[in-house]
């Protein structure tokens, strides 16, 4: 399958930063209209070359960083698609692609060469922007690159962002007082004291975040009117009737379409029963509260007015719960008709047809054909602990899965209103953690 297109080439050196002045003018006002707040940690004397791990939950994260590591030089690692049409663009501010979720060797050689010149290496080791506003899987490798590297290990870690821009919802809701710790977390000398399952631990530790939780304790409010809307992309099983795919958003309210319950998102942005809420417009007893961890709500029938989840991660982590019985119970698995497109490179995406694409214990696979030539990209779970997966992706294709190989990067678009890509997503983290678990 496109045998004779070019790719992406990966090997090609990174630019040092160029526009300098054009990158601060585009960054800073974005950061000062947020009033985002800067606090370092442990960063007396640190300069490059060191190593920038931050979180990542919207595009302010970029200028956030920006501002924290002037006036210094960085390189970015961003996906294949952050290239497209502008590949001169990317490479002359110092950007390195890569394909999500792939081990790429060459990747770490690039990587190697920011450092040994005397600048900084900045990496989103989630991959990808948060679904809802809290951590998502890091490889496992972080530790063993961390030490490879022999440099300060700095993290950056922003809080606000997914709040004011939701992966499911990007416009800006304008919220004010974002904040942003950058904390020196090993200096070299200390990075060779510890093995890379300590260093590990350490980022993961450092990594805990949540925005919705952040949001509430700082009082934050939100009056953006269609603040709810896209949900429903995130939430997509129903706690009330446990109804996968039905579920829509719109302006501030989240509903079920078949059992008919709606849930009302706060400007603090917390979620509230609107059907037969009580007077006091308090959940009734036995709700869950915010940052409660809880993953199981309370059985009550459709269209009662209590609140399962008011704290949105709870939600999430209770579907990922539910994912996590089928796998266990060995009868998770999805197969629909979808639309392919590749982006072999940076100039165009190539329709490459319909394929099916099925998603079960095994993993991924997807089958198709390409110029009556018969093709199959298979992902095996157990060597993939997440996947990228995108919302209306371009504002025109609807939602996709995004499988990559070292060579390809495929969009694939399901077909039909039966999938999720969000369950998609919370599968191949936990098909990954059940075979880790059977290895050891």
């Amino acid at each position: 399958m496109l045998d004779n297109i070019k790719r992406f080439d990966m090997k090609a050196p990174a630019m040092r930063q160029h526009l300098l002045p054009l990158i601060w003018l585009l960054s800073f006002p974005a950061v000062l209209s947020h009033r985002n707040k800067l606090t370092k940690i442990n960063m007396k004397n640190i300069k490059p070359p060191y190593l920038l791990l931050c979180n990542h939950n919207a595009f302010m994260d970029f200028k956030v960083a920006t501002k924290a590591v002037f006036p210094h030089r960085a390189n970015y690692v961003v996906a294949i698609d952050g290239f497209w049409k502008r590949e001169w663009l990317l490479r002359l501010i110092g950007c390195i692609c890569k394909r999500k979720f792939t081990n790429d060797v060459s990747l770490i050689r690039q990587l190697k060469r920011v450092l040994e010149r005397g600048d900084i290496a900045a990496i989103y080791p989630e991959a990808r922007y948060s679904l809802c506003g809290t951590t998502a899987l890091l490889p496992d490798s972080l530790g063993k690159f961390a030490k490879l590297m022999r440099v300060p290990v700095v993290t950056l870690i922003c809080h606000g962002h997914h709040v004011n821009s939701p992966f499911w919802n990007l416009p800006d809701h304008k919220v004010k007082g974002t904040q942003a710790t950058m904390k020196c977390l090993f200096t070299a000398e200390e990075l060779t004291k510890l093995d890379h399952k300590e260093i590990n631990e350490a980022i993961r530790k450092e990594f805990i975040y949540d925005d919705y939780k952040w949001q509430k304790e700082n009082g934050i409010r939100i009056s953006y009117k269609d603040r709810a809307k896209g949900l429903h992309k995130v939430l997509y099983k129903c706690p009330a009737c446990k109804t996968e795919y039905r579920m829509s958003s719109g302006g501030s309210t989240l509903r079920c379409e078949a059992c008919g319950k709606e849930w009302e998102m706060t400007e603090l942005g917390e979620l509230r029963a609107k059907t037969g809420q009580t007077g006091s417009g308090q959940a009734e007893p036995g709700a869950l509260s915010a940052g409660s961890g809880q993953t199981e709500p309370v059985e009550l029938s459709a269209g009662s007015g209590q609140t399962e989840f008011s704290h949105i991660p709870d939600w999430y982590e209770w579907e990922r719960s539910e994912v996590r019985k089928e796998i266990e119970s060995g009868s998770y698995g999805i197969s629909c008709r979808a639309q392919v497109d590749a982006l072999p490179n940076s100039d165009r995406y190539i329709y490459i047809g319909m394929a099916t694409l099925t998603h079960d214990m095994s993993g991924f696979t997807l089958s198709g054909s390409y110029k009556d030539e018969p093709y199959q990209v298979k992902i095996d779970a157990p060597s993939q602990y997440s996947v990228h997966i995108e919302y209306d992706y371009l504002g025109k294709k609807g939602d996709c899965v995004d499988l990559n190989t070292i060579n390809d990067t495929l969009y694939v678009y399901p077909e039909g209103s039966d999938f999720s890509v969000t369950k998609m997503s919370l599968a191949t983290e936990e098909l990954y953690k059940y075979y880790q678990s059977r290895r050891s």
